[in-house]
């Protein structure tokens, strides 16, 4: 018996030396195979033409392990842009590869500050190691100027170290920071930007008390998305938003954060009770979204910016009740990774749930 327990100890002792010689080369190798198959390769070059759209943060202020502050990343045949630049957005486009140093401009819906946190990230990524020459445009309502202007004022100290440090190739002084393009919207749509065959149309939704806020509708080639940013139910959105392909509308459910505030309340939460209370008349119920989606004629409706957090998957349907009775398309609650893709000529449309790389 003797012999055989230290045979036992001797083997285990074997073992737990083969672990630690042998497992940091095994992860070291893996390491260098996945820097070498994917640092500086563009994972985009292999993508079929089309609109791809990206949620780079499918969240809102409240924490959710899932969802990052709200942001849209699309890419249209060649052309890139980011529609909301919330909180860790760049971040989470890195893994996958988004040309974010080849943004053609950044589109804000409104200035809620969930919505331009990581605005300052998203235009350092825009500029480091980018063969552009002139700042990156950020569109967005009044106001936008003296948000770009205190994001300028805020990196510019920042900017002078990466120049000394890596040089005008790679952090050029000239294209440093953003400038501002302000939409005057207080009604209707306009087009905002037409290069080739994208074009890009600001429509009037109702997030009162904020002023000016927009959606924005991408129209490439025979394929179309529109991004509603935060509103209250509005049924101009179908009109601005008619027949696209994908109709990415925001949503807050009414009960679950009624609940929420009941709960505040009881539990003496003044302030938060008066939040949960104010939330709810500026943006949409899921119910109402599916409502928009099947009044625009829309294929597909994927629900972001959600509120409240969903930790666990099991709330979805808790979440979606009532969706389906008013909606005849496919319905996704999204979340950080979440990709569409819309190949150009063709009906399909092709989820990856988790995205690649997350």
């Amino acid at each position: 018996m003797k012999k055989i327990v230290i045979a036992a100890l001797a083997f285990l002792a074997l073992l737990f030396i083969g672990r630690q010689m042998f497992v940091p080369k095994i992860a070291e190798r893996g390491f260098e195979r996945l820097i070498s198959e994917r640092l500086g390769v563009d994972p985009m070059a292999d993508l079929q033409d089309g609109l791809h759209v990206y949620i780079c943060g499918a969240g809102s202020p409240m924490t959710d392990p899932k969802r990052s502050g709200p942001c849209i990343a699309v890419l249209a045949g060649e052309q890139s842009f980011v529609f909301d630049a919330g909180t860790n957005g760049s971040k989470n486009l890195a893994p996958i590869g988004f040309p974010v140093d080849e943004i053609e401009g950044i589109f804000l819906t409104h200035l809620h500050s969930d919505h331009i946190d990581g605005l300052g990230q998203m235009l350092l990524g825009s500029w480091i190691n980018s063969s552009r020459t002139e700042p990156t445009k950020v569109y967005g309502p009044t106001g936008t100027a003296q948000v770009v202007d205190g994001f300028n004022m805020a990196y510019q100290i920042d900017s002078t170290y990466r120049t000394a440090h890596h040089g005008v190739d790679v952090a050029n002084p000239a294209s440093f920071g953003a400038t501002a393009q302000e939409i005057a919207l207080s009604s209707g749509s306009k087009t905002v930007y037409k290069n080739g065959d994208v074009k890009i149309t600001a429509y009037k939704v109702s997030h009162e008390p904020v002023s000016g806020a927009i959606g924005y509708r991408v129209d490439y080639k025979d394929r179309s998305i529109s991004i509603t940013g935060d509103t209250a139910f509005d049924p101009y959105i179908a009109t601005a938003s008619k027949d696209v392909d994908v109709l990415f509308h925001e949503a807050l459910n009414m009960e679950m954060v009624q609940a929420m505030q009941a709960a505040a309340k009881a539990n003496g939460a003044k302030g938060l009770e008066k939040i949960m209370l104010d939330i709810q008349d500026y943006h949409t119920s899921p119910v109402d979204a599916a409502k928009t989606a099947q009044m625009a004629n829309a294929k597909a409706l994927v629900l972001y910016h959600i509120i409240p957090m969903l930790p666990s998957d099991l709330l979805i349907p808790v979440y979606t009740k009532g969706m389906d009775a008013e909606f005849d398309g496919k319905i996704t609650v999204s979340k950080d990774g979440t990709v569409v893709h819309l190949p150009a000529g063709e009906n399909t449309i092709i989820y990856e749930e988790g995205g690649v790389g997350f």
